[in-house]
């Protein structure tokens, strides 16, 4: 048998899963410059981060997760704006007035302080799924860091306090380190926020 006859199999693109990770990316970091903007806690941890601070996470590997094609064709200020899904990467900074912006997906030209890169997609998926918290996952090394350490701890809070507002708390409780008590957080502001932030997420 002449195995040459036989072309070999290319593993699928895993296109639904791709379009999934894209989509909570967008929404999330959407999410995280909305409740910057309207909880104190949040805007008490984008304080300790200096200025000109830039975020990316992405999922690995790189070259295999490329920008959406449309991604190449429209102009800079736009895809840096993140108005669309260009592909698998969040890029977030605080400008000089001290605002923590999403930036869109493409890094080109944008000076990266802090990387967080999920291993694989499958392992963005764990995440994304909430089947795993953030914690979890970095424990499981579903991700890897590269930066400063401190300044990726307050990343994490942040995020946490932003999944806080936008999900359930039984859905939360699996995302979070740990979920605020009512001493912590009162159920006005968790509620209010939260109608703040999916508010905002559309509008800033």
């Amino acid at each position: 048998m002449n195995i040459n006859k036989y072309p070999e199999i290319q593993p699928g693109k895993k296109l639904i899963k791709r379009i999934y990770v894209a989509v909570f990316m967008w929404f999330f970091a959407r999410a995280i410059q909305a409740a910057a903007k309207v909880d104190e806690e949040v805007k008490k941890e984008v304080e300790t981060i200096p200025a000109n601070f830039t975020l990316r996470l992405i999922v690995n590997p790189e070259k295999a997760f490329p920008l959406f094609f449309y991604a190449k064709m429209l102009p800079r200020f736009i895809v840096d704006k993140g108005i669309l899904l260009y592909g698998l990467q969040m890029i977030m900074g605080k400008d000089k007035k001290g605002k923590f912006r999403y930036q869109g997906s493409d890094p080109r030209g944008k000076k990266i302080n802090l990387s967080m890169a999920f291993t694989s997609l499958e392992a963005a998926m764990m995440v994304f799924t909430f089947r795993e918290s953030l914690c979890t996952g970095y424990a499981h090394s579903r991700f890897v860091v590269e930066g400063d350490l401190p300044f990726a701890q307050s990343i994490m809070r942040i995020m946490d306090l932003t999944a806080v507002f936008l999900l359930p708390k039984i859905v939360a409780k699996l995302v979070v380190k740990r979920y605020p008590k009512w001493s912590e957080m009162s159920p006005l502001r968790k509620y209010l926020n939260r109608v703040l932030v999916y508010l905002r997420m559309f509008t800033v």
